[in-house]
């Protein structure tokens, strides 16, 4: 019973993680139809935020706070030097966001070197689950994600700019003649998009190696998520993140993480190619 709650802990906690990384994907593209290939550099960025301030002594926790915020001004700033100008060209939008991706881990290598970091453990008492010691690190990012997950989907079914960002995702053009600013939106949404996945980067950043390449493992992942739970849907990243998160962490706990991504990529083509929309995909209407 022990191994079978860890086990199912596990999963749980690699699906939340996956599921702030794809959420914040979701809502870029959703809102600016933007395909933003260096979303897992700025993962990367969250995490070396925390190794930063590590390093110039200060604690983790101020890490995990300034990491969403310095990430999330940095979007707001690319958002207004690169990407406003390829709006609406998608093959520009992925070369532009490719090259900020091999930018700023190039970036990263030359302030901080090639070789791997690592970072205190924060929390390195266990909890008694089961008659079983599981970390209480690993509850601690559960219950964040879970927390900032749900103030993520309250500010967009319940706050005024998160309906209108909503009446954007459905409809642009409709949106745009009801007077909302979808100008403003597009910064809020890119530099919200951002802040998850530095929040990401900055509570797994003591559960891995940190180098300048970590940000791909993630962002694949998270790419199949949004597909397998279907595109233009805020809900559909919580869909997708539980299934690929759950079956990679599954299937690398009782085979290897090889077969793993394998088997994760074939279900994700047959959920795709039975349901070519994602589970809960919406088609969008732009007139």
């Amino acid at each position: 019973m022990s191994s079978v709650a860890t086990i199912v802990l596990d999963a749980s906690n690699y699906a939340l993680i996956l599921l702030l990384i794809a959420l914040g994907l979701a809502i870029i593209f959703g809102l600016m139809n933007v395909i933003n290939l260096a979303h897992g550099e700025f993962l990367m960025l969250g995490a070396y935020t925390v190794l930063s301030i590590q390093m110039a002594g200060g604690p983790f926790w101020l890490g995990l706070i300034a990491a969403p915020l310095a990430v999330g001004l940095f979007g707001l700033v690319i958002e207004e030097v690169v990407i406003r100008r390829v709006y609406h060209r998608v093959l520009d939008t992925i070369l532009a966001t490719w090259g900020l991706s091999l930018l700023l881990k190039q970036s990263i290598v030359l302030v901080f070197g090639p070789g791997s970091h690592s970072i205190e453990d924060p929390i390195s008492a266990s909890v008694m689950i089961f008659g079983a010691p599981y970390p209480a690190y690993r509850l601690f990012i559960m219950a964040i994600s879970l927390l900032v997950v749900t103030a993520t989907f309250l500010f967009f079914f319940k706050t005024r700019i998160g309906l209108a960002a909503r009446g954007v995702i459905a409809n642009r053009n409709m949106a745009a003649c009801l007077g909302i600013n979808t100008r403003n939106l597009d910064r809020m949404t890119f530099s919200l998009g951002a802040a998850l996945a530095g929040l990401a980067g900055a509570v797994i950043a003591p559960l891995i190696s940190l180098d300048p390449h970590l940000g791909l493992g993630y962002l694949v992942p998270a790419f199949l998520a949004i597909l397998v739970g279907g595109l233009g849907s805020i809900m559909a990243p919580v869909v997708g993140a539980a299934g690929v998160g759950v079956t990679e962490n599954l299937a690398a706990t009782f085979l290897s993480p090889v077969y793993a991504q394998l088997i994760v990529f074939i279900t994700a083509v047959l959920v795709i190619r039975l349901a070519p929309g994602g589970l809960l995909g919406k088609k969008r209407r732009q007139t």
